[in-house]
């Protein structure tokens, strides 16, 4: 199935997925070279620093693939292919760091080849995009292990 590139990214809870334990369904990408030697990292736009394209799996997509897929497009502007499941990541944070609008979370990665890199995407005017080397980018994640520990089940180039 091809992926729906919409103009504008989506926001709001209204929609989203919640697993058994109430945890926050979250699908995100690991997106590659195609030599696996970098990775694309994006810029938060809540903490500073870098990060995987990632967000919350909502009720109208079939599939956490489709839903990580959606957010590659828009968080970072590339329309990519599904290469393998990186399985279920739980959220790394402390107890006392969650709250009700940062619940507990379960991410589902997917490494991916980027097919295409736009120059215009939904939220291009709120985040850069950066390719990295896997020690940059290993760096970069230090504050986020849930996304390090994805980055380190990808194929990347160690």
């Amino acid at each position: 199935m091809a992926q729906k590139l919409e103009a504008t990214a989506r926001t709001g809870r209204d929609n989203q997925r919640y697993g058994t334990q109430g945890e926050r369904l979250v699908a995100g990408v690991v997106p590659l070279s195609a030599d696996k030697t970098k990775v694309l990292l994006i810029q938060s736009t809540r903490r500073g620093g870098w990060v995987l394209p990632k967000g919350g799996w909502e009720t109208d997509e079939g599939t956490a693939q489709e839903a990580a897929c959606r957010e590659a497009w828009e968080e970072a502007g590339i329309v990519c292919t599904v290469v393998k499941e990186l399985g279920t990541i739980p959220d790394m944070r402390a107890p006392a760091e969650l709250t009700s609008k940062a619940p507990k979370v379960a991410y589902q990665f997917y490494e991916v080849r980027v097919d295409r890199e736009a120059s215009e995407w939904p939220e291009k005017d709120k985040r850069g995009r950066q390719w990295m080397l896997y020690q940059q980018a290993k760096q970069a994640l230090q504050p986020r292990p849930e996304l390090l520990e994805a980055l380190n089940r990808s194929t990347i180039t160690k």
